[in-house]
C-alpha cells in the first residue's frame, strides 16, 4: 500500500538528492547514516520508553529512506550494489525497532501485557526477516514472490503510528494487539510466497 507513495516520494527528494550531491555526498553515505540513526534511536529510546520520541525519529529516516536511490539515479550510479546495500541495512534496521521493543516489554513495562507483547514482537522480528528472505530466495531460484498481504512499508507504519499513540498515552494493549496483527500478517505473507514459488515450481516441471 505505502510503496505506491514511491513516485511522490522520488519527486519531492529530487531536489534534495541534486543538493546533497553537489556537496559531494555519496548514497552510500546517505543509507549507512539513515541505518545508524534508526538502530540508535530503536535501541536507546524504545528501552527506555521514550516511544514517541522513538517513533518520530525512525519516521523521518524510514520517510527519507528513498533518498538513497533517488541519488544515485541522479548521478547515474544506480545498480546491484546499492540495491544490496539498501536491503541489507533494512534489515538491521527493521531488527532493531523490534529488538527495542522487546527490550521495554522485557524491562521497562512491568504489565500484565509484557509477557505477550515481547512474545509478538519477538515474533514480529523473526516472521519480519523470513518475508524478504523467502522472496530473495526464490528470485536467486529465477522465480518471482513479489505478493503478500504485509510489505515492509506497512509493516513499519503500522509499529511506528501504534507505538507513537502509546507515547501520547494511549494504553499499551493496543500496541500488543498491533504486533499479533503484524506476526499474523507476516506468516500469512511467507506462506503465499511459499505457494506462489510452489505452484511456479510446479509448472516449471
Amino acid at each position: 500500500m505505502l510503496n505506491g507513495l514511491r513516485g511522490a516520494m522520488t519527486r519531492l527528494f529530487t531536489p534534495v538528492a541534486d543538493a546533497l550531491l553537489k556537496r559531494g555526498v555519496s548514497p552510500d553515505a546517505v543509507t549507512i547514516t539513515g541505518t545508524v540513526a534508526v538502530v540508535v534511536a530503536a535501541l536507546w529510546l524504545f528501552p527506555a520508553g521514550h516511544f514517541l520520541a522513538a517513533s518520530l525519529v525512525i519516521a523521518f529516516f524510514a520517510l527519507t529512506d528513498s533518498l538513497d536511490g533517488v541519488m544515485a539515479r541522479r548521478a547515474g550510479r544506480s545498480g546491484p550494489w546499492g540495491a544490496f546495500l539498501d536491503s541489507t541495512l533494512d534489515r538491521f534496521g527493521d531488527a532493531a525497532i523490534f529488538s527495542g521493543i522487546v527490550l521495554w516489554f522485557v524491562h521497562g513495562s512491568g504489565s500484565s501485557w509484557a509477557d505477550w507483547g515481547a512474545g509478538l514482537a519477538l515474533a514480529c522480528l523473526v516472521l519480519g526477516s523470513i518475508v524478504p528472505y523467502a522472496r530473495a530466495r526464490a528470485e536467486g531460484l529465477g522465480m518471482t514472490a513479489a505478493v503478500g498481504i504485509a510489505e515492509r512499508a506497512d509493516r513499519l507504519a503500522a509499529v511506528l503510528v501504534a507505538t507513537a499513540l502509546v507515547g501520547v498515552g494511549v494504553p499499551e494493549p493496543v500496541l500488543v494487539v498491533v504486533l499479533g496483527l503484524l506476526a499474523v500478517a507476516s506468516f500469512v505473507t511467507v506462506v503465499q510466497r511459499m505457494l506462489t514459488v510452489r505452484r511456479q515450481a510446479l509448472a516449471a516441471r
